[in-house]
């Protein structure tokens, strides 16, 4: 199908694509890589008078180190940011998890912060941000404001940016030296994650030092599991340690029953792959 007829606005700076906002109000859509939005046009399920692209605004793009953090551009590409060195060494959760996102073309035009805003529940780079303890930077006529992973995600495709701002950072503590790992169970080969567990674990002196665990799929939002997290913490990563903390991974969750899979189906998929992704992350 076509889209609808709609005027197209390539912003060059920030204040700019605001500018455009503010004109044209909730009648206008911002393009970032597309591939979530430019299929929703296409159906005709959302018909805006504005498309707003954010592609030529210099520095959306970029990658750095920040001392105690990396600050990626809301328009890095999921490929880019999964190849890039800081992330391998310093958020390697993030990296090891876009390496499962759709297939190789959809991570050559997808963006980080087009995914993030987008919030599908079933999405996998906000199981990550949020297992990373990730800062959104968020821009808007009032200035920025940084919002934390855990508050980002308000809801069903829900996100804290409001209709007059734009996510232009992505901020990450440095979990250097922490193991990784992202386990996704799918039907077919690139579909939305049925479920998905992110897991980093921080090893010392045959200890799990830390450890954070996140869920996809779970509830209208990116979840943590933290009654995983406590019940690693302090224990070695054995085989039988992992097993029993993983048996908790469905607490205080609400998973969708639909075509792909009951809650309870859910709920038992989940304990499986915490178990699997919390032992690869810690080296078990």
């Amino acid at each position: 199908m076509i889209p609808s007829q709609f005027d197209y606005v390539a912003p060059q700076t920030v204040e700019e694509a605001l500018a455009a906002l503010a004109e044209h109000g909730d009648e206008a859509k911002v393009l970032a890589g597309g591939q979530s939005l430019l299929p929703i046009l296409r159906l005709r399920m959302n018909t805006p008078e504005t498309v707003i692209d954010l592609g030529r605004i210099p520095g959306l793009r970029d990658i750095a180190d920040d001392g105690d953090s990396i600050v990626l551009g809301a328009m890095a590409t999921h490929d880019e940011v999964r190849k890039n060195p800081l992330v391998s060494e310093h958020a390697k959760l993030l990296s090891v998890t876009l390496a499962e996102v759709a297939d190789p073309q959809i991570r050559h035009r997808g963006t980080l912060g087009g995914a993030l805003v987008h919030a599908d529940p079933a999405g996998d780079i906000g199981t990550a941000a949020l297992a990373l303890d990730a800062q959104m930077v968020v821009v808007g006529p009032n200035g920025s404001r940084t919002v934390a992973a855990q508050d980002f995600f308000v809801g069903l495709f829900t996100s804290a940016v409001g209709e007059d701002e734009l996510l232009t950072q992505i901020r990450i503590p440095k979990h250097t030296g922490w193991g990784a790992h992202y386990e996704k169970f799918v039907r077919l080969e690139h579909q939305w994650s049925i479920v998905g567990v992110a897991a980093t674990v921080r090893v010392e002196g045959g200890t799990i030092a830390d450890a954070r665990v996140a869920l996809t799929n779970m509830g209208a939002t990116p979840l943590r599991a933290r009654s995983v997290e406590q019940a690693l913490i302090g224990q070695a990563p054995t085989a039988d340690v992992v097993r029993e903390a993983a048996t908790r991974a469905a607490d205080g969750t609400e998973p969708p029953s639909d075509l792909n899979g009951a809650a309870d189906y859910r709920r038992h998929l989940a304990g499986v792959l915490t178990r699997r992704a919390v032992l690869a992350a810690a080296g078990v």
